[in-house]
């Protein structure tokens, strides 16, 4: 979530236009928040994580994880103990298999690995 916010990212065009396709049906998994928040405040500064929680109200992405997310997240916790996938990256899988399954990222090592079960599609 930072390359769309730093124009000085070199990823920054492809994920804007990702986002730009996608207004109002991407999600971000509550979990993944605080990470976000903490890598656009250290990296980009506070006015940017404003515009970033701006964005949020405005409706360009929906803040979702369910309660049906939790057993997925851990069988994916589980299942990829010696990679290891984390918090962060298990509830965007689970939150992107119950909404389709797409995931706009540029992490290939950790996402990749789960598309290949055919569960996800990674996008740009």
């Amino acid at each position: 979530m930072v390359a769309p916010l730093s124009h000085r990212d070199k990823n920054h065009y492809a994920i804007v236009e990702v986002i730009k396709s996608n207004v109002g049906n991407l999600v971000i998994p509550v979990p993944v928040l605080s990470e976000i928040a903490h890598f656009v405040e250290r990296d980009l500064g506070q006015a940017t994580l404003v515009a970033f929680l701006a964005d949020i109200r405005s409706g360009a992405f929906q803040i979702d994880c369910c309660e049906d997310d939790w057993t997925r997240v851990t069988e994916l916790i589980q299942k990829y103990a010696d990679f290891p996938l984390g918090l962060s990256d298990s509830t965007v899988i689970a939150c992107a298999e119950r909404h389709g399954g797409t995931v706009a990222t540029l992490d290939r090592r950790h996402f990749g690995v789960v598309a290949r079960e055919g569960t996800i599609q990674i996008v740009p």
